[in-house]
């Protein structure tokens, strides 16, 4: 019997399942097929009957064989494998589409199976696989074929797969949150004070700055304007911000970056949240910082004496500068500050 193998590209058309494979007198022009199709046609294990089956839409890589039966026949046998559509990253790995995923589990599990060995035969690294709520059933699907938790979000689940041998050298998942305190201090030397509807028993009582945690994509100092806003009803202006503070296992084990930053007061009603917060006032600054919470904790009074200096201009915080970087065409913020130039805000700018 002589057996000959011929292998096509990677194409995005129409699939043949191995488990649809017909007998073995196949049409040769069933192999004709060419481009994109959201539709796909399949041959059927009950003879020569097509079937059709929509919505998914997939990568295929076409095997065709060919034999030489004992009665001199050639019949051609061809058979295709599915592949997940996909793009490649930049560092050699794979981004599945979701959009394009399987709908039904038992497709999605023999494709993706396909779809490793053929990354795997290409030598690609990391596997990327963005699986949304509504099929949150393809879940245990990925896990059983060694997929693992990347993070979560309100819509989708991210999952990844290391292909090579050796530990994943793909990026862990964002390490830290980021949350602001905002020292906004008016004309009349009294700081902008919250009480919080809930808070530790420790810190029951005490008048502290308005914090909150800053939002996707937002940047410090637009989140610290918006907490004030949110919280007090004040509008401001950001300043600078004047320290930051670093700290570990926070909340679920993540790190935590707080900036303390330092705002301007462009309005004066107080109009409080009443989800948040208990009370908001404008407290006079010596007996907002003689509180006993204030004084018997380091890191509140370092806090409160940077401020102080920075009122006094004896300090200089970090202004905010927006930067394009060559690297990535993006605009950035980049905070820093020049003490000795005639810009400086510790010598130009009044609170």
């Amino acid at each position: 019997m002589e057996l000959k193998l011929c292998v096509s590209k990677s194409l995005a058309v129409p699939f043949f399942s191995p488990s649809h494979i017909a007998s073995q007198r196949v049409s040769p022009h069933l192999c004709s097929c060419k481009g994109s199709f959201t539709r796909a046609a399949y041959l059927s294990t009950s003879g020569n009957t097509m079937s059709a089956v929509a919505n998914d839409r997939l990568m295929v890589d076409t095997y065709s064989f060919q034999m030489n039966g004992n009665n001199g026949a050639s019949p051609t046998i061809y058979f295709s494998k599915r592949i997940l559509d996909y793009l490649d990253d930049e560092y050699g790995g794979v981004v599945i589409n979701s959009e394009n995923l399987p709908s039904n589990p038992s497709v999605f599990a023999s494709v993706l199976r396909s779809s490793l060995s053929r990354w795997m035969l290409q030598g690609k690294k990391g596997v990327w696989l963005k699986l949304p709520l509504e099929k949150s059933d393809l879940v245990p699907i990925a896990v059983k074929e060694g997929f693992q938790y990347h993070h979560a979000e309100r819509q989708y689940l991210m999952m990844t797969y290391w292909i090579p041998e050796g530990p994943s050298m793909l990026p862990d998942n964002a390490s830290h949150q980021v949350g602001v305190g905002s020292f906004v201090i008016n004309e009349s030397n009294e700081v902008l004070v919250v009480q919080e509807k809930h808070t530790a028993p420790a810190l029951t009582g005490l008048w502290k700055l308005p914090t909150g945690f800053i939002q996707e994509s937002e940047e410090i100092f637009n989140g610290a304007v918006r907490e004030v806003k949110e919280e007090t009803g004040i509008d401001t202006e950001f300043i600078e911000v004047v320290a930051f503070r670093h700290a570990q296992n926070v909340a679920f084990q993540k790190s935590d970056l707080f900036f303390v930053c330092m705002l301007r007061p462009l309005s004066n009603q107080i109009i409080i949240d009443d989800i948040e917060v208990q009370a908001a006032k404008w407290m006079p600054l010596n007996e907002f910082t003689e509180q006993p919470l204030i004084q018997g904790d380091n890191m509140f009074k370092k806090i409160i004496d940077i401020c102080i200096a920075r009122l006094g201009k004896k300090y200089c915080g970090l202004n905010v500068h927006p930067v394009v970087s060559k690297f990535d065409g993006k605009l950035s913020s980049l905070y820093y500050n020049i003490v000795d130039a005639p810009d400086s805000n510790c010598q130009t700018t009044s609170l």
